[in-house]
């Protein structure tokens, strides 16, 4: 197996232009592992800190002061990668060294592991021989952290093309409804500028309601029967909307709140009346037996904790014992080490708590999380749709389907 010979970081820009971390691993001095970390806007406060004291400087620091602890690891042991990060960090959110630098490291091995063995990475990663592609999930139109003033209090509305027997076909759908939805918004509004949040989905002047109504309607333009080809998700990330203090959910945009209960009816008649496939965080990061209510009452939608189970094995155990949730988000920078990702993984897997890889809203152009995705036998990918670091993963999907071992779509 081939070991670490050189290790590198260096500052970069992710897609929104912030700084962040590089990592160059060389293994046998000639195979390249190389990993940009990415950052999110809406943050769990129970997830890994991307930077110490949010300076991407002081990761590079710790990095070049303790690169040699990692020359002559084996690439593809993860274990010991994650146990010499952990000997320079005591903390659990990796406060003293930074996530990021877990992310791109960890990454970063496997992959060079991965050209090693002349493999590509979701093969390294996995012991199975067959996998099939989750489906993605993208953003078509945005509001919340992710976009401006004016734009809906919810974060995300999305898409998921639950019918396509193909990768290829699944992303062209997706495109053609981000697509049609422009030309609905601009019927709606003709002083629509096309402008977009951090994730390419559109970023309209409209409420919660007419968000959704205008999702549907591109949906429905395309001939396509809402629920059963296609799909629409919804991102509620509540917990950008909780006011610990007031006990309430503040939707200032939309200028009302919403007590606990009626956060949960408000969640629940969303999912009813547009068919949801998807619900991500339909209520605050620790309501765990608020989400375990409408898990109950919407068995067929994948009820999914982000922020809930923020890729920590320990809080996703607590949320499979109150049945807080079927799904749930994987985001590697959320647990910090990919070692840490896929321990939740396996926790998520041995529970039939259906995954969801997932980008951050900070992204960069790697597309190692594809490759993620399959390996850890996830639902749906959660990529975006337009802009080319989301392109970047749904371009490499359709590599990937020229290849032997991938047979189809997954089993939603």
């Amino acid at each position: 197996m081939s070991k670490i010979t050189s290790i590198e970081g260096r500052l970069l820009y992710n897609s929104r232009g912030s700084k962040t971390i590089e990592v160059d691993i060389i293994s046998d001095n000639k195979f390249l592992g190389r990993v940009c970390a990415p950052s999110g806007a809406s943050v769990g406060k129970y997830e890994a800190v991307s930077f110490p004291n949010e300076k991407p400087e002081e990761s590079l620091r710790v990095l070049n002061e303790n690169s040699q602890k990692f020359i002559g690891l084996e690439t593809s042991d993860l274990k010991s990668i994650h146990d010499t990060l952990k000997s320079l960090d005591t903390s659990s959110n990796y406060s003293e060294i930074g996530g990021a630098i877990a992310f791109a490291i960890t990454i970063a091995s496997v992959e060079s592991a991965s050209k090693s063995l002349n493999q590509p990475l979701f093969q390294t990663l996995s012991s199975e021989s067959s996998f099939k592609f989750p489906y993605p999930i993208g953003n078509i139109l945005g509001g919340g952290a992710h976009a401006g003033p004016g734009t809906p209090d919810i974060q995300e509305i999305l898409i998921c093309a639950i019918g396509s027997k193909t990768i290829r076909d699944a992303i062209e759908t997706n495109l053609s409804v981000h697509k049609e939805l422009r030309k609905v918004l601009e019927k709606e509004d003709p002083n629509f500028t096309n402008g977009r949040g951090d994730e390419g989905g559109w970023a309209p002047k409209l409420d919660n309601e007419k968000a959704l109504e205008v999702s549907a309607v591109a949906i429905e333009n395309l001939g396509f029967t809402l629920g059963k080809e296609v799909s629409l998700g919804v991102d509620f990330a509540s917990s950008t909307q909780w006011d610990g203090q007031k006990q309430k959910y503040l939707y200032d945009r939309a200028g009302f709140e919403n007590s606990p209960e009626q956060q949960v009816d408000f969640a629940a008649n969303i999912i009813e009346k547009y068919k949801l496939i998807y619900a991500e965080d339909a209520v605050h990061e620790e309501a765990f037996e608020d989400m375990a209510e409408l898990t109950k009452k919407f068995p067929n939608t994948l009820v999914t904790g982000d922020d809930l189970t923020v890729t920590n094995k320990n809080i996703l155990s607590k949320a499979i014992e109150s049945k807080s949730c079927n799904a749930a988000i994987l985001k590697v920078n959320q647990a910090g080490s990919l070692y840490d990702a896929l321990e939740f993984a396996e926790v998520a897997n041995q529970n039939n708590v259906k995954l969801i890889t997932s980008h951050r809203s900070g992204e960069s152009i790697d597309s190692h999380i594809s490759h993620i995705g399959l390996a850890t036998k996830s639902k749906m990918l959660k990529v975006g749709i337009v802009g080319g670091e989301r392109v970047a993963k749904l371009n490499e999907l359709i590599r990937l389907s020229e290849h032997d071992l991938i047979r189809g779509m997954i089993e939603i």
